[in-house]
């Protein structure tokens, strides 16, 4: 579980052929609390295991599902990478519940400013934008990011200062892919409602209907 805070900035040293899948080699050195071998950190969003530590960093090893359904495949040596260790369970929770699961890539489709903020929109499948709600939370690239505006066959976000120049979305340009998460909580919404034949659109989402699933 992660928080999409993004810890670091590391930089991809190389992704070496290992039978069905590859290895990753991450430059990562002098963490506060050293790395363990075997603990997860979010790679650009994508929940990775350590397999080793190395003296500038570490190594995962990926399957190719995960390579060809994530931006990961697409990286080269020198890529930097946003990096999150996993949340604690008495740690703080500063942005939202995020699994590392990426449920799709979406196309960055402009880049602007609002003010001191920078702003991106990013062009997505209607099924991923099925799981998006207005103000709620969407990560991208491993980045806790909040809605703000929803489009047909797109979604708007704003970035403060600090997180475009704290992580590697500085770096991204026009038509370039990011990995997207979609809300947990909301996800499970959705999912219970599809089990159940129920639809937000048509008002049969009830305070009593989530309570009964457990939402509440």
């Amino acid at each position: 579980m992660f928080t999409g805070l993004v810890d670091r900035v590391g930089t991809l040293l190389g992704i070496a052929n290992r039978g069905e899948g590859a290895q990753l080699a991450i430059d990562a050195a002098h963490w506060p609390d050293p790395l363990r071998l075997g603990e997860s950190v979010a790679v650009e969003g994508v929940c990775l295991t350590i397999t080793t530590i190395t003296l500038n960093g570490f190594t995962c090893d990926i399957l190719r599902e995960t390579l060809s359904r994530t931006t990961l495949g697409r990286k080269k040596a020198g890529s930097p990478l946003n990096l999150e260790r996993a949340l604690q369970a008495n740690g703080r929770l500063g942005g939202h519940f995020v699994s590392g699961h990426v449920d799709g890539v979406g196309t960055v489709a402009s880049i602007g400013r609002a003010g001191p903020d920078w702003v991106l929109e990013i062009a997505c499948s209607a099924d991923l934008l099925s799981g998006m709600v207005f103000k709620g939370s969407i990560t991208v690239n491993g980045v806790s990011l909040t809605l703000a505006r929803m489009n047909t066959g797109s979604f708007s976000v704003h970035l403060i200062p600090h997180t475009w120049s704290q992580t590697t979305l500085h770096l991204i340009r026009d038509g370039d892919a990011v990995n997207l998460e979609t809300d947990m909580l909301g996800k499970y919404v959705k999912g219970f409602l599809e089990r159940n034949g129920g639809d937000i659109r048509t008002g049969t989402l009830t305070l009593e209907r989530l309570n009964e699933a457990g939402f509440l």
